[in-house]
């Protein structure tokens, strides 16, 4: 177990799980964050997106306006970490696929 694994952050991922719609989440995370705390998270999921999109780092600092030091940081976590990215873009990719396809289903 990590060493930020504790009552609290178990607590924290209890109330992330509980979330079930997009307005409770901002809801959420406008109560519990800054908004830079908020709009740096979300830089940081975008920079993994794109690098599992394969794109260049000078392309992601361009395109999201992170420094090349964050882009790199996500990467490591991306190639190296426990899964956290891999396993949220894949669920991403999954939902994305199921809606165009039920787009498709009722034309």
């Amino acid at each position: 177990m990590s060493h930020w694994h504790n009552e609290s952050t178990d607590l924290l991922c209890d109330a992330l799980l509980s979330l079930t719609t997009r307005e409770e989440a901002y809801a959420f995370l406008d109560d519990v964050a800054t908004v830079k705390e908020i709009l740096d998270l979300a830089q940081r999921l975008s920079v993994a997106r794109m690098l599992d999109e394969g794109v260049s780092y000078l392309s992601i600092r361009d395109a999201t306006g992170a420094s090349t030091a964050t882009i790199s940081r996500v990467n490591k976590c991306y190639e190296y970490g426990p899964g956290g990215y891999r396993t949220v873009l894949d669920r991403l990719k999954a939902a994305d696929k199921k809606t165009k396809e039920d787009k498709e289903k009722t034309k």
